[in-house]
């Protein structure tokens, strides 16, 4: 039988879209659970999409699961990782074998999600980290900064996409940076946040508010890098490594990547999957300082972007899954051309002029054209189309300058 796949998202991030149309390149079927504005919820791979209830996450995953008879659930964002674990305390046996079944031991993902456990962990399996701290209290922070010295990352737990971050570079930066990333956030915040992204999980936020875990990391100069990696039951199945050439915003996901082998790299990811348990898609966050070395600074618990990539035999992660979700050996996906890729929309929204659009191997999802058209139509999109009509505007105003000329 053809295995089926939920995927599971609790934001507009563009990854649903590809990874259905990668799953359903290997003979998969593709179901998903969106938020109702999601671009990716007009993509021709869905089978079948379930409306995702910010309000009621739990209750529309559970509806979800029990409709699409899924053999494996993918999460595509931290919050949706979250949302399995708090489900499978609720969910009826096959339900909750199904969790167990697609993230690997949920047990382990209390220390997976901390990032000062999980870099312990990572530390303990022998692989390089910067130097990170628990700071509970201001007697914390000075322990810290007398420890890590400046400059330093203060990094918040629950965060993601460059959110709950801050890089700081003396006392008094870190004592305010603290004071702020440990704070829950406040009722009035939480309301105006939630109107301005038309996002209800920050209401939510305004009536549950709590605490976050904070901790304080050595910053490391040097380039970002990062690991896509596909394992079950603790065997790492494919992986990719690719360092950031261009991203859309400090400390903010990347736009555009180029792959490099690693040994170092690959043998972290070995290891992490086997420490954890891990099924699943997986990401891992490093710096590579300036004599190639990588310093592991985080885990992402989670679908990444790039997990839909495919760099032939040992390096299509999605082929390599859905071999042990359903036990039939499928060949690698068709390789991107080159080792330079510019994500869409990503690199465009982040320039519409940027030379990378035509220099590397832009990923445009040609075989999809109503995602491409939705993504263009969406909200997130309009500031790059005010920038792509101005640069069209200047390019013609300077075709015809020169034509007169």
């Amino acid at each position: 039988m053809t295995a089926k796949v939920l995927l599971i998202t609790t934001v507009p991030w563009p990854s649903a879209g590809r990874l259905a149309g990668a799953f359903a390149a290997t003979g998969c079927v593709v179901d998903a659970l969106l938020p109702a504005d999601h671009p990716a919820s007009r993509s021709r791979y869905f089978e079948r999409v379930y409306a995702y209830r910010p309000l009621g996450g739990v209750s529309s995953f559970l509806d979800a699961a029990e409709q699409s008879h899924s053999d494996a659930v993918l999460a595509l964002d931290d919050r949706a990782t979250a949302l399995l674990l708090q489900a499978r305390e609720r969910a009826p046996v096959h339900i909750a074998a199904l969790i167990g079944r697609s993230l690997g031991c949920t047990e382990n993902y209390a220390q997976l999600m901390s990032r000062n456990g999980f870099i312990e962990a990572a530390r303990q399996a022998d692989i390089r980290t910067p130097l990170t701290c628990s700071i509970e209290n201001e007697n914390d922070l000075e322990g810290a900064i007398r420890q890590i010295g400046f400059p330093a990352v203060l990094k918040a737990d629950g965060t993601w996409g460059g959110d709950g971050v801050a890089v700081v570079h003396d006392r008094n930066e870190a004592l305010l940076a603290w004071r702020r990333l440990s704070k829950p956030p406040s009722l009035l915040r939480s309301l105006a946040r939630a109107l301005r992204r038309s996002d209800a999980h920050f209401l939510r936020s305004a009536l549950d508010a709590q605490a976050p875990a904070v901790s304080m990391q050595q910053f490391i100069a040097g380039r970002p890098a990062t690991t896509s990696f596909a394992c079950w039951q603790g065997k790492l199945l494919a992986a990719n490594h690719l360092e950031t050439l261009a991203a859309q915003e400090a400390n903010g996901p990347a736009s555009v990547l180029r792959r490099l082998e690693s040994e170092e790299m690959e043998q972290a990811a070995a290891r992490l999957a086997a420490h954890f348990g891990l099924s699943g898609l997986h990401g891992l966050d490093y710096v590579r300082d300036g004599q190639g070395r990588a310093h592991l600074i985080e885990i992402n618990p989670r679908s990444p972007q790039t997990s839909y990539l495919s760099f032939g035999a040992g390096h299509d992660l999605v082929s390599a899954l859905a071999a042990r979700v359903d036990g039939h050996a499928r060949p690698p996906r068709p390789r991107v051309a080159g080792d330079v890729v510019a994500l869409f929309p990503q690199e465009w929204m982040r320039d519409p002029a940027s030379p990378y659009l035509t220099s590397a191997f832009h990923d445009v999802p040609w075989d999809d054209p109503v995602l491409i058209r939705a993504w263009m139509e969406s909200q997130q999109a309009r500031p790059a189309l005010e920038k792509w009509r101005a640069f069209m505007a200047s390019a013609q105003q300077g075709a015809s300058f020169a034509a007169q000329s």
